[in-house]
């Protein structure tokens, strides 16, 4: 039983320090492979996610160290995220308690798979540096989409920050690095704490396991954003459209098991 619990130690904390690192390049996507690990062990779905949700956190937490270095981020679209993405959130992680998943997973994983495609339809994606007017109409879309993708967030977990990186390209013009800057900071330490409070207070979080989860994370969190700040836009833009692309067909055969 000891050697059990000593290999189950020793196999989270490699999977989490990979996954975050992989999520800290890309913008998104550790839950693809940390969440099935800790099904692979037996937990119900529901104790799984609080898990992740809460190691999550601390992806957040290691990732953010370098990217606040770089002093890149503005504090109105902090405030937009927050804002627009907390209340989505709150309201996934109560639906999930009550409504099926893989309708939405079916969704979520097209979705997924359609950022993949968009990313490298367009080359000159999240490379642009012109700068765009901050129009109402434009803020007012750009918190509709955040209070969806927080939804999606609460709801399923896996992948929604790559929509975040790329919602954030799109409406506002910012490259990959620092929109995957924004998603690390904010949705790993704000959107996914929320989001783990609310599941925690259920009483699904497996807490022999969140030790070594968070030090993978914030060890994977942290190297993976370092190494994301060296390479630059369009090597993460290519992370970012493979991990995409494994999640959206991850999600969607999930959905139909």
């Amino acid at each position: 039983m000891l050697h059990t619990d000593i290999f189950s130690q020793i196999f989270l904390g490699i999977v989490s320090i990979a996954s975050n690192f992989i999520s800290a390049l890309s913008g998104g996507g550790a839950g693809l492979i940390q969440l099935p690990a800790l099904l692979f062990f037996g937990l119900p779905f529901s104790k799984a996610l609080a898990t992740h949700k809460v190691a999550s956190v601390a992806l957040g937490i290691g990732a953010s160290i370098p990217h606040l270095k770089k002093n890149c981020l503005k504090k109105e679209y902090i405030f937009l995220i927050l804002i627009s993405g907390i209340p989505g959130v709150l309201l996934g992680t109560y639906t999930a308690s009550f409504l099926p998943s893989n309708i939405s997973a079916t969704l979520l994983g097209s979705l997924t798979l359609f950022l993949c495609f968009y990313s490298r339809k367009n080359k000159n994606l999240g490379s642009s540096s012109q700068i765009v007017s901050i129009s109402i109409l434009r803020i007012l879309i750009a918190s509709l989409g955040l209070f969806i993708i927080g939804f999606l967030n609460g709801y399923l977990s896996s992948g929604t920050g790559l929509f975040v990186t790329i919602w954030m390209i799109t409406i506002f013009n910012i490259s990959f690095s620092v929109a995957v800057a924004y998603t690390l900071i904010l949705v790993g330490v704000f959107w996914n704490g929320f989001g783990a409070f609310s599941l925690g207070l259920s009483g699904n979080i497996v807490w022999k396991y969140i030790p070594v989860l968070l030090i993978g994370s914030i060890l994977g969190g942290y190297f993976g954003a370092y190494f994301s700040i060296i390479k630059g836009s369009k090597f993460i833009k290519v992370v970012f459209e493979i991990v995409s692309f494994f999640i959206g067909i991850s999600l969607l055969i999930n959905s139909f098991l």
